[in-house]
């Protein structure tokens, strides 16, 4: 594929509101969970949530898409200029060549969780302010990013369990170069509610802990929210205008294994699958990644298919899963460590596996457990989600990627 620019991006998580926030974190090996204090949810686990999500005031002409998921998307969208450098983008190519694609899993249920509360008592009608189609349905939170820049190309949500936010890369790449669109903005959204809370545990896959990825004594996942965006657009005629610290979409790699409706393949074969036709995608040999941000929920099943999947291509590449910090984002997921990936590269250093004291050997991976710098040049992210959705995405520096020959 011909390689597409990150013009900008920005995450909003547990670990702070934008960019600088998100990397002091990250470099100071400091994460965002904490106890369960999430209304109604009476639960023996630790989450990851979003400060200040409740009170952010929704735009008044955006008033009826009025729900946290909606609301934690404005907070992200407002955060390091983003939304001013879309509205940017849109001048440049007009509103109906810049497209819309979003992940997320649950949307926002949370606002139906809490009109079934409010039924009326004699007829059981849900309240009449209450709008399924701009809160609930997966798609409001895509129409309302596309309503919020008063776009007209295409948008879509992606709802495909934990790669939902990494996969929205794939489908901008393919519009983009099928000629529909010449930019797009893709991301995930993710926000806390009791259906997944209660679902995860009756699942029994939360810990009673701050999750611990890849370790020894992991046990559980730790659920967060989070707000993760990209611009994506093509490279520029003139590469010297493209600037040397830019961050490029290399490859995209996506399977879907079917294995089991919530376990991952015990060999990670949908998994290798991905990552092998990211790097085929990409021209990238497996000796030219130098991070992999790692899936890792930090269930046991989860991490040791990964780690098989991973050890097929890579010996000793440097790896750690985020999600020690920011909890298990789920839809959004994907997307807020595509913007890791890209503060790795651009800032040149290797985030820390945040909680993971002793990484399990049985797993044979050089699990990174102090950040630190390092001359990166290309870095793979993994998602994979239930169902045996998997998505890798291959990430690059402008000043290496343009320059270096492809395999």
């Amino acid at each position: 594929m011909k390689p597409l620019l990150l013009s900008h991006y920005t995450a909003t998580s547990c670990l702070g509101r934008g960019l600088d926030a998100t990397l002091d974190a990250l470099r100071r090996q400091r994460g965002g969970l904490a106890p369960c204090d999430f209304e109604r949810a009476e639960l023996d686990t630790w989450i990851g949530a979003v400060e200040g999500v409740e009170a952010e005031p929704m735009r008044a002409d955006l008033a009826d898409y009025a729900c946290r998921n909606n609301r934690l998307a404005q907070l992200g969208l407002t955060q390091d200029g983003f939304a001013a450098h879309v509205e940017r983008t849109i001048a440049r190519y007009g509103a109906d060549r810049v497209g819309v694609f979003v992940g997320t899993s649950t949307s926002g249920i949370l606002e139906t969780e809490d009109a079934y509360r409010r039924r009326d008592p004699q007829t059981g009608a849900l309240p009449a302010g209450f709008h399924y189609a701009e809160t609930h349905n997966p798609y409001s939170v895509a129409s309302f990013v596309r309503a919020y820049f008063a776009l007209r190309g295409p948008a879509m949500a992606i709802s495909s369990a934990c790669s939902s936010g990494a996969k929205v890369f794939g489908s901008a790449r393919r519009m983009i170069e099928a000629g529909l669109i010449d930019a797009a903005v893709v991301g995930g959204v993710d926000s806390l509610c009791l259906t997944t809370l209660y679902g995860f545990n009756s699942l029994e896959l939360l810990s009673r802990k701050p999750c611990r990825p890849f370790d020894v004594a992991r046990d559980g996942i730790s659920i967060g929210e989070a707000a993760a965006f990209a611009l994506v657009e093509r490279l520029p005629e003139a590469r010297e205008a493209v600037d040397e610290n830019a961050v490029l979409l290399l490859g995209v790699g996506e399977s879907s294994d079917a294995h089991h409706m919530s376990s991952p393949h015990p060999e990670g074969l949908g998994a290798r699958a991905a990552i092998e036709q990211a790097l085929a995608m990409a021209g990238v040999a497996p000796a030219g990644i130098g991070y992999i941000n790692l899936h890792g929920t930090a269930t046991p099943s989860n991490d040791a298919a990964e780690s098989l999947a991973v050890r097929a291509f890579f010996e000793g590449t440097p790896c750690s899963s985020t999600k020690g910090a920011t909890g298990h984002t789920l839809g959004a997921a994907g997307a807020l460590e595509a913007v890791v990936a890209a503060l790795a590269l651009r800032h040149r250093f290797v985030p820390a596996g945040v909680n993971t004291t002793q990484p399990d050997p049985a797993l044979g991976l050089d699990y990174v457990l102090q950040s630190r710098d390092a001359d990166l040049h290309t870095v793979l992210s993994n998602s994979f989600g239930f169902g045996g959705t998997n998505c890798s995405l291959i990430f690059g520096r402008a000043d290496h990627a343009l320059r270096e020959p492809r395999a």
